[in-house]
């Protein structure tokens, strides 16, 4: 067995990522399923993994769980210069003394620090309220553009791929109770094994090496818990929990990887942007690659018609931040619509406050006219008033958009570019870009391209 980070890949990434990692001197992919075994012509090692590598629910990226997420980060992140990515700062595993905050109708939510948490009332023995101070465990973490929590449990667990650990003072075995009389390792006290279906197929050094690990982490939960001591200082990390990166894949990423894929196997152009954008699309794209090459260009007119947006329907605008988060700016109605990759969107703007940089007052009756064209690293947004008054235009720099069928996405650069109603030309926020670059949030090469694109914007504008 060699020195290399052993990675699991699933998701409709795999192809294209194991690929990427599989010819890296410091990766070696593990547990593939029959199909990408069948793909790339060959039988990869069944050993447990340092990490895992899962698509997210909104197929936007990936998240990485395990010892080596950090350096299977550094690889993503230099598949595109629009790969975003983050350290999660409430990782799965994670030990963390909380108060609640508030209580909802199925569950309650927890300060855990920088992100709150949500704790569904089946995951707790006890009554909870508002005050209530608790020890929990991230046992389902959430990517940082997600509006989703992530999830905490109060019953404390280690997990592996073959066996879990439960805290929860029984020390009764489930699951396959004999395997633990096979095995010279036993649970903690006060925890107990429960092992996974899969560990019928497993041999027993396989067995006893993922229950020696549990084990260990098991004992490392139990002296910070001791050390600790009772639930008092909140919000307090008991024990971090396995390193968890989410990686946020952009338009130019997404066409990176299918090249990488294209090395593989037949792909058409646009694979994997078709796929992010649509579950159903999934399905589309595997006929078309089963019975076409994949030459030519991304079929935006196709895909848009069978599954949106046309004209007359609506769109969100899923306005990404660097830093992670996503902010939606609200929906709009489809107004125009160019079958070679732009649509026009309108929004009516509710009245208080002010347009940013444009200093003037949003009035009731406004309407927000937008043009986006898929691919472009900018788009504008003219302000009218409702007599038609042009209030301002304010062009977003940002990475390449992305229209899918229910939302635009891309992720904001900081600085952008304004025409006044008066037609004077000012360009604004470089020092949000300047710090944003110096806190690592962007990287040099993509601010350089955001410099670039706003500098042209900007002549343009001004000639």
């Amino acid at each position: 067995m060699s020195d290399a980070a052993r990675v699991k890949v699933r998701g409709i990434y795999t192809t294209a990522l194991t690929r990427a990692l599989a010819t890296a001197d410091d990766f070696e992919v593990v547990q593939a399923s029959p199909a990408i075994d069948d793909r790339f012509d060959r039988e990869f090692d069944p050993e447990p993994a340092d990490a895992t590598v899962r698509t997210t629910d909104d197929r936007q990226g990936v998240g990485i769980v395990g010892p080596e997420a950090p350096a299977v980060r550094e690889r993503l992140a230099a598949v595109g210069r629009d790969t975003f990515t983050w350290l999660d700062d409430a990782p799965r595993g994670a030990v963390v003394d909380a108060t609640v905050t508030e209580t909802r109708g199925s569950g309650a939510i927890l300060d855990l620090g920088e992100r709150s948490g949500f704790l569904p009332f089946s995951n707790s023995d006890e009554h909870v309220s508002e005050g209530d101070t608790l020890r929990v465990q991230v046992t389902e973490a959430r990517p940082p553009w997600d509006d989703g929590r992530p999830v905490v449990d109060t019953t404390v667990r280690v997990q592996r791929p073959l066996v879990t650990l439960v805290r929860d003072g029984t020390g009764r075995p489930s699951g396959q109770p004999e395997l633990v009389e096979l095995l010279p390792t036993e649970p903690p006290e006060g925890w107990r094994a429960k092992w996974a279906r899969v560990a019928d197929d497993a041999g027993l050094d396989a067995l006893g090496d993922a229950l020696d690990a549990a084990v260990e982490r098991a004992k490392t939960i139990d002296t910070a818990i001791q050390e600790t001591g009772a639930v008092e200082e909140t919000p307090h990390t008991v024990l971090d929990g396995q390193p968890t990166v989410w990686a946020w894949f952009g338009r130019e990423s997404r066409f990176e990887l299918d090249e990488h894929r294209r090395e593989v196997t037949e792909t058409m152009a646009g694979h994997h942007r078709i796929k992010a954008g649509d579950e159903r699309a999934s399905a589309a794209v595997d006929f078309v690659e089963a019975v076409c090459d994949g030459d030519g260009e991304f079929p935006f007119e196709a895909v848009s018609r069978q599954f949106g947006p046309t004209r007359g329907g609506t769109v969100a605008i899923d306005h990404g931040k660097p830093a992670g988060h996503c902010i939606r700016l609200g929906r709009g109605e489809v107004v125009e619509y160019d079958p070679e990759g732009t649509i026009r969107v309108e929004r009516e703007m509710s009245p208080g406050g002010t347009y940013d940089a444009l200093g003037v007052d949003r009035q009731a009756g406004d309407v927000a006219r937008t043009k986006f064209t898929e691919g472009k690293w900018w788009y504008p947004t003219v302000y009218e008033g409702p007599d038609g008054e042009k209030r301002g235009t304010y062009i977003n720099v940002c990475t390449p958009v992305e229209i899918f069928p229910t939302s635009v996405r891309y992720v904001d650069l900081h600085v952008d570019v304004v025409k006044h109603a008066d037609g004077t030309v000012e360009r604004v926020d470089d020092d949000e870009l300047d710090a944003a670059v110096e806190a690592g949030d962007i990287p040099q090469a993509l601010a350089e391209k955001a410099r670039g694109v706003a500098s042209a914007i900007e002549n343009a504008l001004r000639s």
